[in-house]
């Protein structure tokens, strides 16, 4: 089971609290220009990350080249894709490439299901805590920033799974409330 989506990234910073000498105030200098990556990732509920990083927009054909490579690390074993109803997951091309692929089982998420894909947790905890106040200088520095905190990330198969109890499809068991007995005191 692979939970996938996209998402994008740009030079300018995402901007989030910090610590500072008490008087001074943080500063990010930053260049004020749009260029912009776009990403596909993909999760397991095991802690598997898959991910591929892209310039320009996510289309059918990037899509289908991802699902290669997923379909190439994972050997012998069907592969079941669950992601939103977005056009390069629903056009031709993916179609085409998901029939020619008999091991890959692809499932549409319902529309009105927001925060219900888990992969939306890597690109927070992404964005949020690990490229932080970074301000790159340009897309090829922005490519290394990202890719290291890729690295960082997939090392830790335990925080990948997190982003399952995070959603309504997989609840945390350690927040759910468990029916107490009654016990009878003498």
């Amino acid at each position: 089971m692979l939970f996938v989506d996209e998402s994008g990234i740009s030079l300018v910073p995402f901007v989030a609290k910090t610590w500072a000498p008490r008087g001074e105030t943080p500063v990010l200098v930053h260049r004020f220009n749009w260029p912009k990556l776009s990403m596909i990732s993909g999760i397991t509920p095991r802690g598997k990350l898959y991910f591929r990083l892209e310039e320009g927009s996510i289309n059918g054909e990037r899509v289908c080249f991802f699902l290669k490579q997923v379909l190439r690390h994972v050997r012998r074993k069907r592969v079941m894709v669950l992601w939103d109803n977005v056009r390069s997951h629903t056009c031709r091309v993916v179609r085409e490439f998901a029939r020619d692929h008999p091991r890959l089982e692809i499932h549409q998420l319902p529309p009105y299901f927001y925060d219900g894909n888990p992969d939306d947790g890597l690109w927070s905890l992404l964005k949020s805590k690990e490229l932080a106040n970074f301000c790159p200088q340009n897309i090829w520095e922005l490519k290394t920033e990202t890719r290291k905190a890729i690295k960082r990330i997939r090392r830790k198969p335990k925080l990948v799974r997190s982003f399952f109890g995070k959603t309504p499809l997989y609840p945390n068991p350690h927040t759910q409330r468990t029916k107490s007995k009654l016990v009878n005191h003498p």
